[in-house]
């Protein structure tokens, strides 16, 4: 497997690490159908903001390179989902 293939796999799973942050914060703070669809709107809502954001930057410093954006908007929902997460035990 070559690198840039290892990339692009990689930020495909820490897209889903980030969706998955959203989808336990859900259920964590009731799993109605509400929390749920707040929750994936939320989660493609930052990806469609950062994601255009970090495009951008990658249009400008790794041109051709979708393995590496892939990368970053993935890394970056992982560590939002992961906040979220955290955010969950702060509710009252």
């Amino acid at each position: 497997m070559d690198s840039r293939r290892l990339i692009g796999w990689t930020g495909a799973f820490l897209l889903a690490a980030g969706l998955l942050g959203h989808l336990f914060a859900a259920r964590a703070i009731g799993g109605s159908y509400i929390a749920y669809r707040d929750h994936i709107f939320g989660f493609f809502l930052i990806a469609a903001v950062t994601g255009a954001a970090i495009a951008g930057v990658g249009r400008r410093f790794w041109r051709g390179r979708h393995d590496v954006t892939l990368l970053v908007i993935g890394a970056v929902q992982a560590l939002f989902g992961f906040v979220i997460y955290l955010q969950r035990f702060h509710i009252q």
